[in-house]
């Protein structure tokens, strides 16, 4: 199993990805990277969420490392995915943004030599989330790289990285896999039925996590179906309140969910490496201040996740008046959300095309504004209203 098995409808990727792994395993790599051009030390992975971006950057890691032709099965391989191998650094951020501390702490760690193999490799999945002094600090360490270290930086589109970064990168576009590439891989991978994955394929549009999360889980699919009936309850401004409402309780529920458990124990697993627990005494000095300092991170972190969750629900609304302006177009195939076309056909016909343009331009302006930070209710209301017009 190749470390590229994941990486669903991006061989023009794959194909690159492995010449310049091919590239560094000659005996005179610095030759071998200036005439062909197949590795440099500095990448950029950019591509619509869900097109596997991160995961695409970390198998390229896999492959620097790996001693059996990017086998994916070694433990060099298993480790680095996991972010247990030293030579491998995955920055994955759970807050709004990447702060200047934590990039110099990297840049602490990556100036040491490899220990295992040929390079020292680092993933920042978020790069986009970056701080301009954060992204100053980065930049001075990919203008003069070490010798055997790799930075591959991961973001939604080239614009979302510092120019001056992104001028010293390789740039690498993945794509949106297919909806059928999509259905085929839950369907031989996660053993979902054809039906189901045509489903969660085709609503995902192409995110193949949220198709597998989509799939698996009934809840998540009920929570989905209650998102999407939204825009047929709005029929005034005070509907449209109450749908606003409905959406940020329903992404404020799942973050919550989703933290409380892993808050718990982050903070029981911290209390006991302080000492918490022992016979005789309590914490050691500082022991509180960590815990401190970890909550604040967690309240961070469960911000972060409500506003992910909102973005997900206002781009499944997106999808909803798209394909109302599939069908006021004429276009009655290829509909997103096949179970509500009877649904979808009634708004058509009360609505004009441009009108429903607005609103899907509407629900995009949102999605930025949540994104500069904006309150997430007073966000929401003010695009329900808009759509209740």
């Amino acid at each position: 199993m190749s470390v590229y098995a994941e990486l669903v409808g991006q061989e023009h990727v794959i194909g690159i990805l492995q010449k310049a792994v091919l590239a560094t395993r000659t005996e005179d790599v610095q030759a071998t990277a200036e005439t062909n051009n197949q590795m440099t030390h500095a990448w950029v992975f950019t591509g619509p969420p869900g097109s596997g971006r991160s995961n695409a950057a970390i198998a390229f890691a896999q492959g620097l490392i790996c001693p059996n032709e990017s086998c994916g099965t070694c433990n060099e391989c298993k480790s680095a995915a996991n972010g247990a191998h030293p030579d491998v650094e995955i920055i994955r951020t759970e807050g709004l943004s990447i702060k200047i501390d934590e990039v110099r702490e990297l840049l602490t760690r990556v100036a040491w030599a490899p220990s295992m193999g040929g390079w020292r490799v680092v993933v920042m999945e978020d790069a986009d989330r970056l701080t301009e002094s954060a992204a100053n600090a980065l930049l001075k360490a990919i203008e003069e790289p070490g010798n055997r270290t790799v930075w591959l930086l991961c973001a939604p589109t080239l614009h979302d990285v510092l120019p001056t970064i992104r001028s010293r990168c390789r740039h690498l576009q993945l794509v949106t896999p297919s909806n059928t590439a999509v259905a085929q891989v839950l369907q031989t991978r996660d053993g979902i039925s054809p039906n189901m994955a045509d489903f969660a394929a085709r609503v995902s549009q192409g995110h193949i996590g949220r198709a597998r999360y989509l799939a698996k889980n009934e809840s998540v699919r009920n929570t989905r179906n209650t998102i999407m009936k939204l825009p047929l309850t709005l029929q005034g401004i005070s509907s449209a309140f109450a749908a606003a409402q409905t959406l940020v309780d329903l992404a404020t529920e799942q973050a919550t969910i989703a933290a409380e458990a892993r808050n718990e124990k982050e903070i029981d697993d911290l209390s006991l490496a302080y000492g918490k627990g022992a016979t005789g005494r309590g914490m050691a000095t500082g022991g509180s201040k960590a815990i401190k300092d970890l909550e604040k991170e967690q309240k961070t972190r469960q911000t972060r996740m409500i506003r992910d969750g909102l973005d997900a629900a206002l781009l499944d609304i997106a999808s909803f008046y798209r394909d109302v302006m599939m069908v006021q177009a004429g276009a009655n195939d290829g509909l997103i959300n096949k179970e509500l076309e009877t649904e979808i056909r009634a708004v058509a016909e009360k609505t004009k095309p441009q009108n429903t343009i607005k609103k899907i331009g509407a629900i995009m302006q949102a999605r930025t504004n949540l994104g500069h930070n904006a309150a997430p209710l007073l966000t929401v209301e003010a695009l329900m209203c808009t759509l209740a017009r």
